[in-house]
């Protein structure tokens, strides 16, 4: 395997562990709301158009992502709980911007 075949591995098994499994669903569900954007945007061209309507024809629909969010909320989930998201994140969801006591 190539120097450079490694390394975009690396940075891509990097980069996907970084993303937390609301982040992931809520990523889904933007594209889907993009690629319908770009086929009501009269001056897309007609091949973008095309192959927006292409990407969406077997895209999961919201009843997919929520059954996948039940199924494997490792990988999917519509929303973390505070406690959860404190826990992964390490964000607390009390803290302001000027409280460092939290």
């Amino acid at each position: 395997m190539s120097t450079m075949i490694k390394k975009r591995l690396l940075a891509n098994s990097r980069f996907n562990n970084m993303t937390l499994p609301d982040e992931r669903y809520r990523a889904v569900v933007e594209t889907e709301k993009f690629l319908r954007e770009i086929l009501i945007t009269p001056r897309v061209p007609k091949t973008i158009k095309q192959q927006a309507r292409w990407c969406l024809r077997h895209y999961p629909t919201t009843w997919d992502m929520q059954r996948t969010a039940l199924q494997a909320p490792d990988v999917f989930m519509e929303r973390m709980d505070s406690v959860h998201k404190f826990i992964v994140d390490g964000e607390s969801p009390l803290r302001t911007e000027n409280d460092k006591s939290i």
